[in-house]
């Protein structure tokens, strides 16, 4: 089967047209996607790099399932992985995506330790208008859900603090940093 490419293009003063609106939106999504894919295949291949743990990209988000799914079956231990990176100051976790990694965590019963965390990654490089950009500290925070709070869409910044989004307001949510089980790059955890 093969991919129809098709891409409106729009005339302009110059000799070259240009891509239309669309075309830029298209391609600025695809370069999310790449980056959230990139940043699930690092976290898998992490955990597999570590004696006895074995970790897994479950699909696209269409069909229910968590990003990640890593499990050692040596410590009893079982974590769904919801993984977030971009370019901004604050990276969004919709509620129905906890959901899910919940959903997962409570079916594995057998395992002793199981936590739903999100993994988040905010890029060396800081989007300042369309197409710009300014450097900054790659930096890394893994939190755990905290199942006390109820479910709600929320929001972790470019610091590592964490707000619930209640009702288009930001209120503190108090979410637990945690250790993996492998070397972490810049987070909260190693900086003084």
């Amino acid at each position: 089967m093969s991919v129809v490419r098709t891409e409106k293009l729009v005339k302009s003063d110059n000799k070259e047209p240009k891509r239309s609106y669309k075309s830029k939106n298209q391609r600025i999504a695809r370069t999310r996607r790449q980056r959230g894919y990139n940043w699930e295949d690092t976290l898998v291949k992490r955990f597999n790099s570590i004696d006895g743990w074995k970790a897994f990209r479950l699909g696209s988000p269409s069909v229910g399932l968590p990003d990640i799914l890593a499990v050692s079956t040596k410590e009893n231990v079982i974590y769904t992985i919801e993984a977030k990176s971009g370019t901004s100051t604050t990276l969004y976790v919709p509620y129905d995506q906890i959901l899910r990694c919940l959903k997962w965590i409570h079916t594995f019963e057998l395992y002793k330790t199981r936590k739903m965390i999100i993994a988040f990654k905010f890029s060396s490089k800081k989007r300042i208008g369309t197409g710009k950009y300014e450097h900054r500290e790659l930096r890394e925070y893994y939190k755990i859900w905290d199942e006390s709070y109820p479910v709600t869409n929320f929001v972790c910044t470019y610091d590592g603090i964490t707000y619930a989004l209640l009702d288009g307001k930001r209120k503190q949510l108090e979410l637990k940093d945690y250790h993996m089980p492998f070397p972490v790059k810049n987070n909260s955890l190693t900086r003084t």
